[in-house]
């Protein structure tokens, strides 16, 4: 098949306006943003009191894959005869799918992370979402991250995750990068972000400030100043100075890993640098955009989808190998804010849905397989995957099985139902 013109041009291929909005605020690359009482040193963002540093014994990467993917097209349902009536240019053919059990295959795409599958270490939940359709990006990222609907407090269920032990130390709770923190790490307790690890510094306190002047000059401007930003500022001096063992590990992946040549991979490298560094974060929150694919999804032969496709698995990959036995209590969550719809429209692409699918990858997961309860599909324009299983209820099931941790603090009001997908849930 050709692919239309659109599609030869990756760089024209368009998003949602509300979504363009959205990346501007920076997806990796963007812009350093702050909220609350975060304070700028070097590239770090702290939201901060006194630090100190406890080696984290299990740590929680979040991976959201901004723009809404489609589940459809990465978890592949194709038992559902819908799914090929719906698409009939862009489905993928179910002689390619990788993995297929009665019901599922993975796309083709996905290929590097098959090993990963294959050892039990990753799974997928389909058909999972939030509890009522929202097809607004800001609004559902909003929702999905607040995890809390109905509440007035704007508290993110990572943040509420990282308070429910005794430690208060920013370094708990770490956004790789440059934007402004996912709103699941907003709330009461500090949070630490930063774009670029070894920039993570006090201001100045580089090649050129020989003695280490700066730093005793700043502390000495604020060692008694007794405001919000004074005891910030003394804050981020604690968490810079423990985030020391991070500098120290090496750029260079272990394990002859080697990171797709993108964004998202050289995020995740740095994420093993910061697991390595063992300075006692708990939560790593990732965001990548791109995957609003209004045009230009494209088929298995061509098209935005293989591509990312292709970089979340050989990501994810990378960075379990790159780990190392240190993967051994690193739990690694894909999700995004809504699905897309079951029908292809004009442009070989999707638009707004709901369900979707989650991946699952690394410590307590009880990998090799789907979970999930598969609602059918139906052609009609307007046709979602309907959501069979609320998100918190995996979410859940990964804080009570790596944590320890209250699942009725982290998601106030909520009931989880069993999905099974983590050890001992």
């Amino acid at each position: 098949m050709t692919p239309p013109r659109s599609s030869r041009t990756p760089a024209a291929a368009p998003c949602c306006a509300e979504y363009a909005a959205v990346s501007r605020r920076g997806l990796l690359t963007g812009a350093l943003a702050l909220a609350g009482t975060s304070t700028v040193v070097g590239s770090a963002v702290v939201r901060a009191s006194a630090a100190t540093v406890t080696p984290a014994a299990s740590v929680l990467v979040v991976l959201s894959m901004r723009g809404a993917a489609d589940g459809l097209s990465l978890v592949v349902p194709h038992a559902d005869p819908t799914y090929y009536l719906a698409r009939p240019n862009i489905a993928i053919p179910s002689d390619r799918l990788l993995a297929k059990d009665g019901q599922f295959g993975l796309h083709p795409e996905l290929e590097s992370m098959l090993p990963l599958w294959n050892a039990g270490k990753v799974a997928a939940v389909h058909a999972t979402g939030l509890p009522a359709p929202n097809r607004s990006h800001f609004a559902a990222m909003e929702e999905v991250e607040d995890a809390n609907p109905g509440s007035t407090t704007r508290v993110g269920w990572l943040n509420r995750l990282i308070g429910t032990d005794s430690d208060r130390s920013p370094l708990q709770g770490f956004n790789m990068g440059e934007g402004a923190p996912p709103a699941s790490l907003y709330g009461p307790e500090d949070v630490m972000g930063a774009g670029d690890l070894d920039r993570v510094q006090v201001a100045g306190a580089d090649q050129w400030d020989h003695d280490g002047g700066r730093r005793r000059s700043l502390e000495a401007m604020w060692k008694k100043d007794g405001s919000t930003l004074g005891r910030a500022i003394r804050s981020t001096f604690s968490a810079v100075d423990a985030f020391a063992p991070v500098h120290e590990t090496s750029d260079v992946p272990a394990n002859g890993a080697t990171y797709p040549d993108s964004d998202l991979g050289r995020a995740m490298s740095a994420v093993a640098r910061v697991v390595r560094g063992d300075v006692g974060v708990e939560v790593i929150t990732v965001d990548q955009g791109d995957w609003d694919m209004h045009s230009d999804l494209g088929t298995v032969e061509w098209g935005r989808m293989n591509r990312n496709a292709r970089e979340l698995a050989g990501s994810i990959s990378a960075f379990f190998t790159d780990l190392g036995p240190l993967g051994d209590k690193v739990t690694l969550v894909a999700l995004s804010e809504f699905g897309r719809r079951v029908v292809e429209n004009a442009n070989y692409g999707l638009d707004h849905g709901y369900g979707n699918a989650m991946f699952l990858a690394g410590a307590g997961v009880k990998g090799g397989t789907y979970y999930g309860t598969w609602p059918g599909l139906s052609e009609d324009l307007d046709s979602d995957l309907l959501v069979t299983t609320d998100y918190r209820s995996v979410l859940s099931e990964v804080v009570a099985s790596r944590f320890g941790a209250s699942t009725s603090t982290v998601f106030p009001g909520f009931q989880r139902e069993h999905v099974g997908v983590m050890q001992g849930q």
